[in-house]
């Protein structure tokens, strides 16, 4: 059914309502797993419709239409299909709403759309369109009253400098151009957005608006959004979460309560069309859709009862027959890279407080190398890493850093943590034999949950690690590096090249926990693993990263030469030894082996490149 016609519907014009966006997963059991949420979350919470975003003319835009599809078919929802101007012609933008229409969808977004990756303007593409309303009177103009049309609103204008009078011509220029709904970014600032609904009517626009909330999980993720976004966070936002932005859980609560406020404030102003970004998640949704007291006594009973089998039972098993563990864990790959970490899992649902995810989640993101990429300038560069020019002084820098000398490197953004110290002196004598350590951490056994630099989760607990290591490495070292772990027994294994050969010894899709808890009154907590899809999808990033380093000198330079001779021909490997119990004993393996030095002296000191 078309949004317009919904919205006179009896069983929908008076009520408050609320509709859901979700995004195309990057993995496929991502997408079965968003499959299943979507079925939960209609089951708790009926929404008058869902909405799919659309991929930047590539990237998920194809999945876009088979989402569509599943929800219209499979679970009976009305949806709304993302449209973008960005990289699509006219051909390209007929064929995805012919594809929408053969599906039932009778509802499109239309959006001018964000710069495609890697670049900082829109452009327009050649045969396309330059404006959403162009396209907003191109599909008016081919399926009339067929489709329904929504467009983008932005109560705090575009941008922080964009003159809001303009964005509300431009707004009114695409209602009348044939919209029949607006759809707003995310905002914090309830009053403001009311103002400016008033200053829309004023402009002669009667549309149905739907303003955009996005609940708040982690203080991390909340604020880093709305600097992206460039939205106001109010004074008392603030105020309610900057005490306690170091705990999630306090976050997430206090967050709640203040998006319920948030949403009475619009209710109270007559504002009764809520759609929530979900960030393909539903906890947060969920909390604020309950406690506004809009779920009816017998959704409530089936949502508790639902939850509690979850809860009781750690494995759902999905129509196309694979399983997945409850979402609380996450990879250990990005741990040292916070901004790739944080903006690719800062949505997922579980431990440690609604952070962290793996491959699985319908909430695993594409790698956008304009997001996580290095953030530095070439002078920063310059500054931070200097111009090695042999694997010898790379190894250098390396250690370097092991040793708190170095503050960072390029797969670094943070300086390497104190529970390093335990295996420091190995680090440095890794990294010296040009074993180019990337991500590391020491074997644990029962540490104290209070431990200051080892310690986490909930008091009275015990915590307990593998060892692992993560590194770069000459493809020469491989064989009696595999030989030496096939010896020492219990060892799992990936070996990557740049182009995607995998060597490994572990299952495939098997997460391996290298990191878990013991809690009183709780199960056994695994947070971090091990596992090949996510290890592939931070294979991408790890290399790309080492040639935006290699980007940075001059193409004729010797660190140029030896930063994308490394890129293009060095494995990517990750280690992780199973027996917990023998300590260390992980790291001792490099120095019995041989060395670059050993067997290829003219590449470890630079003469032949």
């Amino acid at each position: 059914m078309k949004i317009s016609d919904k919205l006179q519907h009896p069983n929908w014009k008076d009520r408050i309502t609320w509709s859901y966006e979700f995004f195309p997963p990057k993995t496929s059991t991502g997408i079965q797993n968003l499959y299943s949420r979507i079925d939960r979350m209609k089951k708790w919470g009926h929404p008058m419709f869902i909405d799919v975003t659309w991929g930047a003319g590539g990237s998920t835009s194809d999945l876009t239409p088979v989402i569509v599809n599943v929800a219209q078919k499979e679970f009976q929802l009305d949806t709304c299909m993302h449209l973008t101007c960005t990289n699509m012609s006219e051909e390209m933008i007929e064929t995805a709403l012919k594809k929408a229409y053969e599906t039932g969808c009778r509802n499109i977004l239309a959006l001018r759309g964000d710069p495609p990756k890697n670049e900082t303007e829109w452009t327009q593409v050649e045969g396309g369109f330059r404006y959403a309303s162009d396209l907003v009177r191109y599909i008016k103009k081919n399926y009339g009253d067929e489709i329904c049309i929504g467009v983008a609103g932005y109560p705090e204008g575009y941008s922080p400098d964009d003159d809001l009078e303009r964005s509300l011509k431009h707004l009114k220029e695409k209602v009348d151009a044939g919209a029949s709904f607006i759809v707003t970014q995310m905002f914090y600032d309830a009053d403001n957005f009311v103002e400016w609904v008033k200053k829309v009517r004023k402009m002669g626009i009667t549309v149905p608006i739907f303003p955009g909330i996005m609940p708040i999980q982690a203080w991390d993720s909340f604020i880093r959004r709305a600097k992206w976004s460039g939205v106001k966070i109010p004074q008392h936002f603030m105020d309610t979460l900057l005490p306690v932005k170091d705990n999630d859980d306090d976050v997430r609560e206090r967050g709640t309560d203040l998006m319920i406020q948030f949403c009475r404030t619009l209710i109270e102003n007559g504002i009764t069309r809520l759609h929530f970004y979900t960030m393909n998640l539903e906890k947060a949704v969920k909390m604020i859709i309950e406690r506004l007291g809009l779920l009816d006594e017998e959704v409530k009973d089936v949502t508790e009862k639902s939850e509690n089998q979850l809860t009781t039972n750690r494995t759902e098993i999905f129509p196309d027959g694979t399983k997945r563990a409850n979402e609380d864990v996450r990879p250990i790959f990005w741990r040292t890279r916070l901004e790739s970490y944080i903006s690719r899992t800062d949505q997922w649902d579980e431990f440690p407080h609604g952070r962290w995810g793996d491959s699985r989640s319908p909430a695993f993101g594409e790698f956008d190398p304009s997001r996580h990429g290095l953030r530095q300038s070439t002078g920063e560069i310059l500054s931070l890493w200097g111009s090695p020019k042999s694997y010898k002084e790379l190894g250098e820098l390396f250690a370097d850093y092991c040793m708190k000398k170095q503050s960072s490197l390029p797969w670094s953004d943070v300086p390497i943590s104190d529970e390093a110290k335990m295996i420091q002196s190995q680090l440095v004598n890794i990294n010296k034999r040009a074993y180019l350590t990337i991500n590391s951490q020491p074997a644990l056994n029962g540490v104290k949950s209070s431990d200051p630099v080892h310690g986490w989760g909930p008091t009275n607990g015990y915590v307990y690690q593998k060892p692992y290591v993560e590194f770069f490495v000459h493809p020469s070292l491989i064989e009696e590096l595999k030989s030496s772990l096939h010896q020492m027994g219990d060892t799992s294994y990936f070996f990557i090249t740049v182009d995607g050969k995998l060597d490994t010894n572990a299952a495939y899709e098997v997460p391996n926990a290298v990191t878990w808890g013991v809690f009183p009154n709780r199960e056994v907590i695994q947070p971090t693993i091990v596992e090949s899809t996510s290890f592939l999808a931070w294979k991408d990033e790890a290399y790309f990263l080492g040639m935006a380093w290699a980007s940075a000198h001059d193409p004729n330079s010797a660190t140029h030469k030896l930063l994308v001779s490394m890129m293009s021909s060095w494995m990517l490997c990750v280690i992780v030894d199973n027996n917990f119990e023998r300590g260390q004993s992980l790291f001792d393996v490099f120095s019995k082996i041989k060395s670059l030095e050993d067997i290829h002296p003219e590449l470890y000191n630079g003469v032949a490149i």
